[in-house]
C-alpha cells in the first residue's frame, strides 16, 4: 500500500507537469514562430521515438550530472535531487510530449467560427483561450488525457530501476523477503487494476459532464 501511494503521488505530479508542458507545447506548435515549432517538433519526435526506460535513465542520471556541473561552474555546491522530484520531472517530460499532440489535435478541432466570433466580440488571445478554446477543446482532449494518465500510473513502475520506492519495487522487495512471489505480485496487479478502473470511472464522469449541452452528447 505504501508503494501504491507513492505511485499515485508521482503519477499525479507527472500528469500535472505533462499537461502544463503539453498546453504550452500545443499553443507553441499552433501559434509560435518557425524556430519554436521546429524545437517542439524535435522534442515530441524524440521523446515519442525513444523508449521510456531509456529516457528515464538518461534524464535521471545524465540530467542530474549536467545540473551539478552547471552549479559547479556557477560556484554553487552540488545538490542531491530527491527520488520523488526526479521521478515527477522525468515522467512529466515524457508525458508532456504526448500531451502536446493530444491537446494540439483537440484545439484544432474547435470550430473556427467560434474563434472568429470571439474576435468579433473583441476578446484578446488569452480571453479567447480561457472562455472559448479551452471549454470547447477539453471534452475532445479528455479521452486522450485519460490514456496518458493510465500510462503515467504504469510508467511509475519503470522508476524501480533508479531505486524509487513505488509499487513495483516495494512488491519485489516484499516478495523477495517472504518468498511469497505469487501473493505479492497478484496483490500488486490487483492494485494496478483497481487504479485503472477507478480512473476510468472518473474520466468517464468528467467527459460526460463537460460534454453536457453539446450536440450528440448523452444525458
Amino acid at each position: 500500500m505504501r508503494g501504491a501511494a507513492n505511485s499515485l503521488i508521482i503519477a499525479l505530479g507527472a500528469f500535472a507537469v505533462g499537461c502544463f508542458i503539453g498546453t504550452l507545447g500545443a499553443l507553441g506548435k499552433l501559434g509560435g514562430g518557425p524556430v519554436t515549432r521546429d524545437l517542439l517538433a524535435v522534442y515530441t519526435t524524440v521523446v515519442r521515438a525513444v523508449p521510456e526506460l531509456i529516457l528515464i535513465l538518461l534524464l535521471y542520471y545524465a540530467g542530474t550530472d549536467l545540473l551539478n556541473q552547471l552549479l559547479q561552474l556557477l560556484g554553487q555546491r552540488p545538490i542531491e535531487i530527491s527520488g520523488l522530484a526526479a521521478g515527477i520531472g522525468v515522467l512529466g517530460i515524457v508525458q508532456g510530449a504526448y500531451a502536446t499532440e493530444v491537446l494540439r489535435g483537440a484545439i484544432q478541432s474547435v470550430p473556427r467560427g467560434q474563434l472568429e466570433a470571439a474576435r468579433a466580440y473583441g476578446m484578446g488571445p488569452v480571453q479567447t483561450f480561457r472562455r472559448v478554446t479551452f471549454p470547447a477543446m477539453l471534452p475532445l482532449a479528455l479521452p486522450g488525457l485519460s490514456n496518458l494518465w493510465l500510462i503515467a500510473t504504469k510508467d511509475t513502475a519503470l522508476l524501480a530501476i533508479v531505486g524509487f520506492s513505488e509499487l513495483t519495487l516495494e512488491t519485489r522487495q516484499a516478495a523477495g523477503s517472504t518468498r511469497a512471489y505469487f501473493t505479492f505480485f497478484l496483490a500488486a496487479g490487483a492494485l494496478y487494476l483497481l487504479m485503472t478502473l477507478l480512473s476510468g470511472r472518473l474520466f468517464g464522469w468528467l467527459e460526460t459532464r463537460f460534454r453536457r449541452g453539446q450536440a450528440g452528447a448523452r444525458a
